[in-house]
């Protein structure tokens, strides 16, 4: 397993090893030893999987509050996607600051993403599908959302997204008033 930095130290870029052959390969995407050996001691409790029919879908902003905090653990299963990680940590020095990455079936990269960032996506290719382990429940008196085009980031758009409803009418990030603080740093 190949751990990278990004721009903000707590989100990480995983690569797993892949072992192939004639047939496809093979990849563990997931062994607890192998992660606390990385420093991500995490423990699991939801698998989630996504399935966007359309290129250009937008899903996100999203984000639990405390105490129902999720971390994620960010793949893609088929198709191609730009992943993204927005701090929204009061008082850390990378506030309002994005990661980005683009995860897709051929590449096998995933994203570690922690409590305290918003969490969100646009699919590349038609058929996308995105899987995801986190480390809290779902609790819809949690769910939260920043609006998608708040935060400064480059989507890579050429028409407008698709996005739900409720991605639509979320608030921008300069009304936020996040319940999560610091950075650790």
């Amino acid at each position: 397993m190949q751990i990278d930095d990004t721009a903000i130290p707590a989100v990480k870029l995983l690569t797993p090893r892949r072992f192939g052959d004639a047939r496809g390969f093979f990849a563990e995407t997931w062994n607890a030893r192998t992660f606390a050996a990385l420093g991500l001691d995490i423990a699991f409790v939801q698998d989630n999987h996504s399935l966007s029919d359309d290129a250009g879908t937008v899903r996100g902003l999203h984000f639990q509050t405390p105490p129902h905090g999720q971390g994620k653990l960010v793949r893609c299963g088929r198709g191609a996607l730009l992943d993204v990680a927005v701090d929204i940590r009061e008082g850390s020095t990378t506030y309002g600051h994005a990661v980005t990455a683009e995860l897709s079936a051929e590449n096998g990269r995933m994203m570690w993403i922690p409590e305290g960032f918003a969490h969100g996506f646009v699919t590349r290719l038609p058929g996308t599908e995105i899987c995801y382990k986190c480390t809290g429940f779902y609790e819809p008196s949690a769910e939260s959302a920043i609006r998608w085009d708040s935060a400064g980031i480059d989507w890579g758009l050429d028409h407008d997204p698709v996005l739900s409803p409720k991605d639509a009418e979320a608030p921008p990030l300069a009304d936020l008033d996040t319940p999560f603080r610091g950075d650790g740093t």
